[in-house]
């Protein structure tokens, strides 16, 4: 994932086919038993319920979002079931088991989600395509009830009166919401002087506080306050920091490691996070939204990268024995969450991180303990962000986790290897409704960086794959033309995703380019510094690989700096392979 400079995304290993077999058995037999000890609870529980159906609407396709109430008893399992009066087709689906036959949808709770309390609530969401008319669905059941008492046909959603985002210490729902982002000066200097680029100079990109220094200013630079002076002279509302200097920094690579030793948390909390904290909580600029984000590439690895994974590194084992990471984050969230303008997001990742199940479900615990560290709270948490200064694609238009070919499932692959998700709008998604299921608000809010998930330009497939082979169905058809999902630094072939945009889609408060376009992740090469920034084989063009990586090429551009330098070559290319393309 990739800050400036980033570890690789510990995916899963490569299983081997033998220990993919056995796993599929034994899951299918808890499947089964699981459903017998379901049905006969079920039995005896009294089912009634209340759907609020929403879409969003593009034209060719749309996204449905189904929030379901259990107003009767409680369940341990529960299954809904709609129809569609139209040719609406099925694409893919998040916090549920999706499926469809003719006109009828089926949506199966997961292993994780299917306790519904009386009086809970749970948000399924899925995408589909279809032409002509898309008219919303009238009755809904859920085990076999008819929700609604009405027929089944759906509630509209209420709305919630919103605060007065002039006043200061009301937080919003949606910070981006009505916002006008700050636009840092440096970066839009150094993107309008490329040939072409004052296309994108106006765009919104996040503040990196990489290093005490970065809070006065690096080099004669802008601080801290200078941004958030600067933010008032724009007039504007909102501004984004990344909040990134834990101990022991990304304890997997050596592009982005940091200033502060491993056990250097005291130095981090009185000489990084307190200093932070006094100047955003200046009354000068309380009517400023002032979006956090916290500490990428560190809570994950602490699942991913420690001892009893391949991947395990000595470091992570380090500060998950110190507790570096998860106290660092939680001082983090309960200073800056004490100031009533301030919303803090929480790194979660990317789908070809954690998108497997012994990563996502324990990677969101962790999170949820961090939250509760240091005299912090789940309350304290406004969000999370997935793709932080990555590549992983917003939509797979072509292929979907439910596709099947010549009866083998896409997730047997060697591209998806049995990752739950294909991209980042649904793992990001699921992801949102996990951490409500931990412990979290059920309002909390989801940001995806786009910066650089684009995947346009001349390769960008049109259509789907060859059905062959399921191998030739995903990579004919997939957007994301890495070699490996592993891949994290300079990607060759990218380009700028999607505009910055709010409220893009149900649970994601915004599109953000939170990594700014332009600036290196790690240099191809190993350079003297005194930023404390090492030299990581993922980075060389030359490098065949590591266990992270499935031993491929590492597929990054050459000639690149270190880490949150200017790259002008690699701003080129996000400009020509764009999607949706600059005008």
């Amino acid at each position: 994932m990739r800050s400036q400079g980033s570890p690789a995304p510990a995916g899963r290993p490569a299983r081997s086919a033998r220990a993919r077999r056995g796993l599929a058995a034994g899951t299918a037999a808890l499947m089964l038993a699981g459903g017998v000890v379901a049905a006969a609870q079920q039995a005896s529980a009294a089912a009634s319920c209340k759907v609020a159906y929403t879409k969003n609407d593009w034209g060719s396709g749309f996204t449905a979002s189904i929030t379901i109430t259990n107003t009767g008893d409680a369940l341990s399992s529960w299954t809904l079931r709609y129809s569609y009066s139209g040719n609406q087709r099925l694409a893919s689906g998040w916090n549920g088991r999706w499926s469809q036959s003719g006109q009828q949808i089926t949506v199966q709770n997961e292993a994780w989600n299917g306790s519904l309390a009386t009086g809970a609530t749970i948000n399924v969401g899925a995408q589909f395509s279809y032409s002509g008319t898309n008219a919303d669905p009238t009755s809904f059941t859920l085990n076999g009830t008819p929700c609604n008492g009405d027929g089944g046909g759906p509630t509209p959603t209420p709305t919630t009166p919103t605060p007065d985002p002039t006043s200061p210490g009301n937080r919003l729902d949606n910070p981006y919401v009505g916002a006008k982002p700050y636009v840092n000066p440096e970066w839009s200097a150094k993107a309008a002087a490329e040939p072409g680029g004052s296309r994108i100079a106006n765009q919104p990109t996040g503040v990196w506080l990489d290093r005490i220094a970065a809070i006065e200013g690096v080099n004669g630079g802008m601080g801290l306050r200078d941004h958030l002076d600067e933010a008032l002279e724009q007039g504007a509302n909102l501004i984004q920091f990344v909040i990134y200097n834990l101990p022991g920094r990304d304890c997997s690579a050596l592009a982005s490691n940091g200033e502060l030793g491993p056990d250097d948390l005291p130095r981090y909390k009185a000489e990084y996070i307190d200093p932070i904290a006094a100047i955003m909580a200046d009354p000068k600029y309380a009517n400023l939204r002032i979006v956090t984000v916290i500490e990428i590439d560190s809570l994950p690895n602490l699942i991913t990268n420690v001892s009893g994974r391949p991947t395990a590194t000595e470091m992570c084992d380090r500060m998950k024995a110190n507790g570096g990471y998860v106290n660092g984050v939680g001082y983090a969230l309960n200073k800056l969450g004490a100031i009533p303008n301030v919303y803090n997001y929480i790194d979660a990742g990317h789908h070809g991180w954690l998108g497997w199940d012994d990563n996502f479900g324990p990677s969101v615990d962790l999170i949820y303990q961090a939250a509760n560290a240091s005299g912090s709270t789940p309350a304290k948490v406004h969000g999370f962000i997935t793709n932080t200064a990555n590549y992983s694609a917003l939509k797979e238009p072509y292929f979907t986790i439910n596709d099947t070919v010549n009866g083998t499932s896409v997730r047997q692959s060697k591209w998806v290897d049995w990752n739950r998700y294909v991209d980042e709008l649904s793992y990001a998604q699921a992801f949102r409704q996990r951490a409500v299921q931990a412990g979290f608000d059920r309002n909390v809010g989801m940001l995806i960086d786009t910066s650089r998930n684009g995947w346009g330009g001349p390769n960008r497939p049109t259509g789907p794959g060859p059905m062959t082979d399921v191998n030739a169905y995903v990579n004919g058809g997939r957007v994301d033309r890495r070699i490996h999902l592993g891949n994290w630094c300079n990607q060759a072939g990218a380009g700028l995703g999607e505009r910055p945009k709010a409220a893009p889609e149900p649970g994601i408060d915004a599109y953000v380019w939170i990594k700014p376009p332009g600036e290196s992740d790690g240099a191809s090469k190993e350079i003297p510094n005194d930023e404390g920034k090492g030299f990581d084989r993922m980075c060389d063009p030359t490098y065949t690989g590591n266990v992270r990586n499935g031993n491929n090429m590492s597929g990054a551009l050459p000639d690149a700096p270190l880490s949150g330098h200017w790259f002008s070559a690699q701003f080129q290319e996000l400009m020509r392979n764009a999607y949706p393309p600059l005008n």
